[in-house]
């Protein structure tokens, strides 16, 4: 089990590096579009290349967001459970989570094939857009694996 929670950590931990690298190049390409307007020579495409990264940071920092447990937890209510109660209710909302995660990543997969199939481009660069659905829509079968995860730290007593 150790060696399924590492691979899952690591490969969570790869695409949050990935989504780091993206949001690095937004930053930089949204200042240096600034600079470059004011001597009156913009970047071309910023705004397309900027929502395409805003894309990736988002869906591929999610996965080990999750696995660090980085996102808002609310928990007042809870914790004035018993613990087996506290695990049942953390097991159902983690059932309800990977169908949700399932759902997304599985459309997402579909949408990418309709915009492949359709050839659907950004006006400006001409970039297509399914890469990004079916990066997006793979990294939410992996956030399912993340969550899956949480079962395993359920059951031995180590998600607290």
């Amino acid at each position: 089990m150790e060696g399924l929670l590492n691979i899952i950590r690591v490969g969570s931990r790869f695409l949050n590096v990935i989504a780091g690298i993206s949001l690095t190049f937004m930053m930089g390409l949204t200042v240096l579009d600034v600079i470059l307007r004011s001597f009156r020579k913009p970047i071309v495409g910023t705004y397309e290349l900027v929502a395409f990264s805003g894309a990736v940071v988002i869906g591929f920092s999610l996965p080990f967001t999750s696995w660090i447990r980085g996102h808002i937890y609310v928990d007042f209510i809870i914790s004035r459970f018993s613990k087996k109660i506290r695990n049942a209710f953390n097991i159902v909302t983690r059932c309800l989570v990977i169908w949700l995660f399932l759902m997304i990543g599985w459309n997402l997969i579909k949408y990418g094939m309709d915009l492949q199939k359709s050839g659907e481009v950004s006006l400006t660069l001409q970039m297509p857009f399914y890469p990004v659905a079916y990066g997006i829509g793979i990294c939410c079968f992996i956030q399912c694996l993340t969550i899956g995860c949480d079962f395993l730290k359920i059951y031995r007593g180590k998600y607290e």
